[in-house]
C-alpha cells in the first residue's frame, strides 16, 4: 500500500511539471491561406487581357512583350509597333515572379515549380512540361507587425494571409517567433511593381533585363533562389530536366548573361561563372561590396552594378558601380556615382539607362566610365522607375504606374512612344 501512494505520488507531480510545461497565449498572426499542390498545377490557363495592377518582369520576344503580374501571371503584349502597344492576353499562372522564353517555349516560375509552354499559337497557349519542387517554398508578402503562424507544408503553398487573433497552447518561455523564410524575390519584395535590358547568351533567347532570375545559352535554362545556380537542360522540352544545382552563396538576385559568362548578383557582390560548356558552369571569381541589392549588367570591358539601400537590401549605399572585368578572373572597381534610389538598369552601345526611383530615369554616354556622371544625356523624372530593356533603339521601361516606351535611336532627341498605365 505505501508503495503505489509512492507511485501515485510522483505520477502527482509529473502531472503538475507537465500542465506548468504549458501555457495557453492568445496573439494575433498572420494565418496562412492556402491552394493544394492539385490545385496549383492545374491553374495555368490562357485568359482575356486584363489591367496591368502590380506589374513586375519583363520579357521581350519577336516582337512581344511579356509583362508578370506579381505572383498572379503574365500580360502578354503585342508590340510590333511600340507607339501602340495592345495588350491581348493574359496567361494565369499562381506564384509567378520570372520569364524566359526560347523557341516559341516560355518558361515561367510557379511556386515551387518551373512551367514551360507552347505559345507557338498566342490563341492556343498549353502547358507542355513541368518540374515539379524546383524552387524553395515561398511566401507572399506578409504584414511584418505580426508573427506568421504555423506553415503546414501537407496543406499546400500559400497564397495570402489572415490577419487574426488565435488561442493555443504553447510551451513554457517559448518565445514569439518570426521565422525566415525564402522570399518571393529580394528586387521585387523591396518595390511594389518589376527588369533592364540584355541580350541573352544564344539568339534563339529573348531579352531579359537586369533584375531577372531566369537567362539561357543554347539549350541550357539557368534559374537561381537565394542560394543556387540551378542549370535545367531544355533541349527536348518533352523531357526538360535539371541537371545540376551549384550553391553560390547567400542572398543571390539576378543573373545575367554576356558572351561565355554569366554575372551573378548578390547583396553582397558579383560572382562570375564560365558557361563555355552551358551544362557545367564553373566559377571564375568574384567582387564584393557593401550589402545592398544589386542587379548588374555588362558590356564590354565593363560591368556596371547598382547598389540600393532599403529594408531587405539592408545596407545605407545608393550608387552605381563600375567594375573592369577585362580580366575576368580579376575584377578591378573602377569608379563609383552616387545616386538616389536605384533599381534596374541597362546599356546598349554605350549608352546607359539607370532607373533612379523616385528620380526617375536617368540617361548618360558611358563612353567614359571615369566621367559618366558629367556625361548625362536626359533624363526623364516624373515616373518612379524600376527596369528597363533596351533594343534596337527602343527602351521599354516598367516604373510605379505602368509600361513605358521610348524611342533612343536619336540621342539627341529622346521621345515617348507610348504608355500602358495600372488601373486604378
Amino acid at each position: 500500500m505505501k508503495n503505489v501512494k509512492l507511485i501515485l505520488f510522483y505520477i502527482s507531480i509529473v502531472l503538475l511539471v507537465s500542465c506548468e510545461d504549458k501555457i495557453i497565449e492568445t496573439y494575433t498572426a498572420n494565418i496562412p491561406i492556402y491552394i493544394t499542390y492539385e490545385e496549383l498545377r492545374a491553374s495555368v490557363q490562357f485568359e482575356t487581357s486584363k489591367n496591368l495592377e502590380k506589374p513586375g518582369k519583363i520579357y521581350f520576344y519577336n516582337d512581344y512583350l511579356f509583362i508578370n503580374e506579381y505572383l498572379e501571371g503574365i500580360h502578354i503584349i503585342d508590340n510590333a509597333d511600340p507607339s501602340s502597344p495592345e495588350n491581348i492576353g493574359f496567361i494565369n499562372i499562381p506564384g509567378n515572379v520570372d520569364i524566359a522564353v526560347k523557341d516559341d517555349i516560355l518558361y515561367a516560375d510557379s511556386y515551387v515549380d518551373l512551367v514551360a509552354l507552347d505559345i507557338s499559337d498566342l490563341n492556343n497557349i498549353s502547358e507542355v512540361n513541368r518540374i515539379k519542387d524546383l524552387f524553395p517554398y515561398i511566401l507572399p508578402p506578409y504584414d511584418e507587425s505580426y508573427r506568421i503562424d504555423d506553415i503546414d507544408y501537407t496543406k499546400g503553398i500559400v497564397v495570402e494571409w489572415e490577419i487574426k487573433k488565435v488561442t493555443r497552447e504553447v510551451e513554457q518561455n517559448n518565445y514569439p517567433v518570426f521565422p525566415w523564410y525564402e522570399s518571393t524575390d529580394y528586387m521585387l519584395s523591396s518595390y511594389s511593381n518589376g527588369n533592364a535590358g540584355y541580350a541573352s547568351g544564344s539568339s534563339s533567347f529573348g531579352v531579359g533585363g537586369s533584375m531577372a532570375r531566369f537567362t539561357g545559352k543554347d539549350n541550357t535554362l539557368y534559374t537561381i533562389d537565394s542560394y543556387s545556380l540551378n542549370v535545367v537542360d531544355i533541349q527536348t522540352v518533352d523531357d526538360i530536366m535539371l541537371t545540376k544545382t551549384i550553391y553560390v552563396g547567400w542572398n543571390i538576385e539576378t543573373v545575367f548573361p554576356s558572351g561565355n559568362s554569366l554575372f551573378i548578383g548578390s547583396q553582397q557582390g558579383m560572382f562570375i561563372y564560365d558557361i563555355s560548356n552551358p551544362y557545367n558552369p564553373t566559377y571564375i571569381s568574384d567582387y564584393w561590396h557593401m550589402t545592398s541589392c544589386d542587379p548588374v549588367v555588362v558590356e564590354g570591358d565593363y560591368a556596371y552594378v547598382t547598389l540600393r539601400s532599403g529594408n531587405l537590401c539592408q545596407g545605407e549605399t545608393n550608387q552605381l558601380d563600375v567594375i573592369d572585368i577585362s580580366i575576368l578572373a580579376e575584377p578591378t572597381h573602377v569608379k563609383s556615382y552616387s545616386m538616389n534610389e536605384p533599381y534596374g538598369l541597362g546599356i546598349d552601345n554605350e549608352t546607359l539607362f539607370i532607373c533612379d526611383g523616385s528620380e526617375g530615369l536617368k540617361i548618360y554616354d558611358a563612353d567614359d566610365p571615369l566621367n559618366i556622371d558629367n556625361n548625362m544625356i536626359a533624363k526623364f523624372p516624373d515616373i518612379e522607375t524600376y527596369d528597363v530593356i533596351p533594343v534596337n533603339g527602343i527602351l521599354m521601361l516598367i516604373g510605379d504606374d505602368g509600361l513605358y516606351q521610348y524611342d533612343y535611336s536619336d540621342l539627341t532627341d529622346i521621345q515617348l512612344l507610348s504608355s500602358i498605365t495600372i488601373a486604378n
